[in-house]
This record gives C-alpha cells, structure tokens and sequence, in this order.
C-alpha cells in the first residue's frame, strides 16, 4: 500500500490504536517515524517502542500509556504541515500547544525535536505536528 503521508498515517494509527484502548500499535518503520516516536516516549506520551525486522520491510511495534482507570494520556494528535501545505515557524514564532500541556514536533536543520527544544537552540523549522 502506497502511503503519501506516512507522518499523518503514523498519528492516525496511534490515534486509533489509543480510541480503542489497545495495548500495541504496529506502524511501518522510516526513520522520520523513529524520531518522532523516539520524541513520544522522552516526552511520557508512550510506554515503549522497539523496532522488529520484517520480510518485506521493518516495524515499529508502539506500546501505548494510559492511566489507573484506563485514562488515555494522548487526548490528541494533530497533523500540522502537510504535503499540499507545509507549516514553516521561525524560531520566535514557534507554537505552543494548549498553553505548554502539549507538545509540537518541529522538523529543524538539526533533526526532529519538539519546539521548547527548538527554541533553546534558536532553531525554526517545519511544523510536523502537535501532541496533548
């Protein structure tokens, strides 16, 4: 299967995954994908992750994270810069999400890291997506 958007495929995934409360989501593995699960899991967003060899092509196997009552701990993704429309910020004007209770995932010349890190290191990049 042909994806054009394989961030946006990733998000929805996990955002599926997470509606249904399932333990794991399987994600095919790019290393654009890998970063930004890499950002999920420092930022406490998933459990764990690991990377499974496959025939055809490798997998991300996500282990999501929820609370005590089955409270889910991503109440949201969102798909920010898309193929038909890329989403730039300069390094003043990067975003923040619900007032700091979120993250946003900037791609920068120097990789893929959430914005309060890329305004530490006075970086501005592309906009891929916010998390709360």
């Amino acid at each position: 299967m042909i994806v054009t958007d394989p961030i946006a495929d990733l998000l929805t995934r996990i955002r599926n995954a997470n509606q249904m409360h399932y333990k794991e989501v399987v994600v095919p593995s790019s290393n654009v994908k890998m970063e930004i699960v890499k950002i999920l899991k420092d930022e406490g967003y998933i459990t764990d992750y690991k990377n499974e060899k496959g025939q055809v092509q490798d997998n991300i196997i996500i282990t999501l994270k929820y609370g005590k009552n089955k409270e889910r701990v991503i109440s949201g993704l969102k798909r920010i810069s898309k193929p038909g429309l890329r989403v730039y910020a300069k390094k003043e004007e990067i975003p923040t999400v619900l007032n700091g209770l979120g993250i946003s995932i900037l791609s920068t010349p120097k990789g893929i890291m959430t914005g309060k890190e890329a305004k530490k290191q006075n970086l501005g990049g592309e906009v891929l997506a916010y998390i709360w």
